[in-house]
Order: structure tokens, then sequence, then C-alpha cells
């Protein structure tokens, strides 16, 4: 059994930690400073608690980076001497797959991913970049298998991760800002809070299966379907091109991209 080791083992550490071990395949070990997301992980996963950094590459044959991206070299250049024959795995955002591979001294391939934050409750979509050279056909297959069981994976070439990364990685900010809309609108209408906040939740879940089980189904003819004419829903769906919603959803994710490029750069 291989063994999969998070230094970090926080929401997303901790979640991606939750999703290996429900594979059924994989021994989950880490680290963390914090005693008590460790004990957590331990009771819901099985985890197996490691005293440090160190400790936790030695014992892993896939390493995941789930520090903040400014701890980022200090861990890795601290556990470089104990990757080799290992696999580095880094989450960190804005850290470029060349610094990964400097601060680990070369020792070992890495894979640069981005999940974003619904992979902590097993519904996340997830980048993976593929690109250093050093990967074998194998390790790239068990990226992708390992990954792919646990969120919707795509792989992306490392100069495509900021646009992932606006409309993906940032989107769950949308969608919740859209949430947030939603609600107090029920509000205004008469719904108590958790009533508005529950339907609305709800609308959410279900509009999006009606989409998912009708792949071949345009949305804007799903949105038709709800539009009687001279009804009050295409009188709402009117309001919202008068306000041009639609453009500004499509400017909030290009603002998001540039600033992902400024990031990078």
């Amino acid at each position: 059994m291989l063994t999969f080791g998070s230094i970090g083992c926080g929401n997303m550490g901790g979640a991606i930690l939750e999703g290996v071990a429900k594979l059924g395949t994989w021994r989950v070990i880490g680290f963390d400073p914090s005693p008590a997301a460790l004990e957590g992980l331990r009771e819901r996963c099985g985890l197996a608690p490691c005293a440090d950094e160190i400790e936790t590459a030695r014992q892993a044959d896939v390493v995941l980076i789930a520090v903040k991206p400014q701890h980022v070299r200090g861990v890795v250049e601290k556990i470089a001497a104990h990757l080799t024959g290992k696999l580095l795995v880094s989450l960190a955002a804005g850290v470029a797959l060349e610094r990964i591979k400097t601060y680990s001294a070369q020792a070992c391939p890495a894979v640069v991913i981005m999940p974003n934050t619904p992979a902590m409750v097993g519904e996340g979509c997830c980048a993976l970049c593929l690109d250093d050279p050093t990967l074998d056909a194998t390790q790239k297959k068990l990226v992708l298998e390992l990954f792919s069981a646990i969120s919707t994976a795509v792989v992306l070439h490392e100069s495509q991760i900021p646009e992932f990364s606006a409309l993906i990685g940032s989107g769950p900010a949308f969608i919740f800002h859209l949430l947030e809309s939603f609600v107090e609108a029920g509000l205004r209408l008469g719904f108590p809070y958790l009533d508005a906040k529950q339907l609305v939740e709800k609308l959410m879940l279900g509009s999006v299966r009606l989409a998912q089980e009708n792949p071949d189904t345009p949305h804007a003819r799903l949105r038709m379907n709800v539009c009687s004419p001279g009804g009050s829903s295409i009188a709402g769906t009117n309001e919202l091109d008068r306000l041009a919603v639609r453009g500004a959803i499509i400017d909030a994710v290009l603002a998001t991209h540039r600033r992902a490029l400024e990031m990078a750069s």
C-alpha cells in the first residue's frame, strides 16, 4: 500500500487527505502545527500524525505541500534531502513549478495542482500541471487517477493555470455572491433567513442537477423552459439583461484573470 502524506492539514490539505483515504488503497499521514487538525483527521479518516515535515517526507510516497504560499520555500527546502524517489505535489497558489523544483534541489519530480474549495465536500474541480519533464508515464497516470477519483480533474499546461484560477478557482466566490443576493431577495419577500437560505441552496443544486441530467440541452433552452410568454419569469430575466448582469459576470471573471496574471508574474 502506498503512502500519501500532506504537510499542512488545514481545510484543503485535510479535504484531499480525506478523499484519498476514502479510496481505500492508500495509507494517509500528515503534519500540521495544529494538534486539533491532526486529531480531527485521525478520527475521520485514520490519518497517522507525523512529528514534523521531515518525518512526513521520509514516510510518504507522494508528498503534498498544502501550506500558504509564503511558507512553501522554507518547507520544501527543509525536506529536500528526503525527497529522492518521491513525488512532490504542491497546491500553493502562485508558486510556479520552476520554483518548486528549485526549492527541492531537483530531488524528485513535481506536480502543481489547483483545487477549488468545493473539494472540501468532495465536489471540487482540480487542475493538474504535469509539465515537469522528469515525470514518467507511470507517475503521470498515478496523479491523474488519484485526483480524478476525488475531484473533476483536468490536465493543463502551467501557462493555462491563470485561466483555470479565474473561472474555476475563484468561481465559488461568484456563486456564493449570487447565493447571498438570492437570499436577500427572499428576505425582501418576507421569508425567514433560514428558510430563504435553505430554499435558495436547493434552487442552485436542483438547477445544476437539471443541467447535468440534460447534457445536450443548452443552458439558454433550460432558461427559456421556465419563461412563459408574457409571464413573470421573462420579466425578471429581461431586467437582468437591462442591468447587463451577464456582462458584469463575464467582466468579473476577466478582472480576476488579469489579477491572476499579475500575481503569477
